[in-house]
């Protein structure tokens, strides 16, 4: 992130249309970098000059990972700082979030999901929108990026 604020305007961009974003676990990278500030406050960034995030399919409780760490099972479900969840906060730049099937999906992602979007709006984000896409599992790229490209182009508005 540090690279691209620093670099991106040499290369004809704009520092103001940022969008991270990330598949699965980079997903889940993603929303922890917009999500918990302190990470790019630490490298002399905002994350709320991110244009917006789009995440495709992320854990947004404790990651499968950390939890494996920990000795927890599987299914086990963890909510903490290694959570996106846990840094729900009202200033979030523009979310897109994009999850398969709820039926087809990895264990509860597309719940986890709901649930984010839930709480980003109680806390009064309004530019926040979910998609499940009916019929596909963890593999729903090409019917995600269609949703994706509109998104970006409603934001550019």
């Amino acid at each position: 992130m540090k690279w691209t604020f620093d670099n991106i305007e040499q290369l004809g961009g704009s520092k103001q249309k940022i969008i991270i974003g990330g598949y699965s676990a980079g997903a889940y990278l993603s929303l922890m970098l917009t999500l918990n500030q302190d990470y790019l406050r630490k490298r002399g960034l905002d994350a709320n000059q991110l244009f917006g995030v789009i995440s495709f399919r992320a854990q947004t409780i404790t990651h499968f990972t950390a939890r494996k760490e920990l000795g927890m099972p599987e299914l086990q479900p963890k909510i903490d700082e290694l959570s996106p969840l846990y840094w729900v906060r009202k200033d979030m730049p523009r979310t897109l979030l994009l999850t398969g099937d709820r039926e087809l999906e990895m264990m509860g992602r597309y719940e986890e999901n709901a649930y984010l979007l839930r709480m980003l709006k109680l806390h009064g984000n309004t530019n926040v929108e979910l998609y499940e896409l009916d019929g596909y599992g963890h593999d729903m790229d090409y019917p995600a990026y269609p949703l994706l490209l509109r998104a970006i182009k409603k934001w550019n508005k």
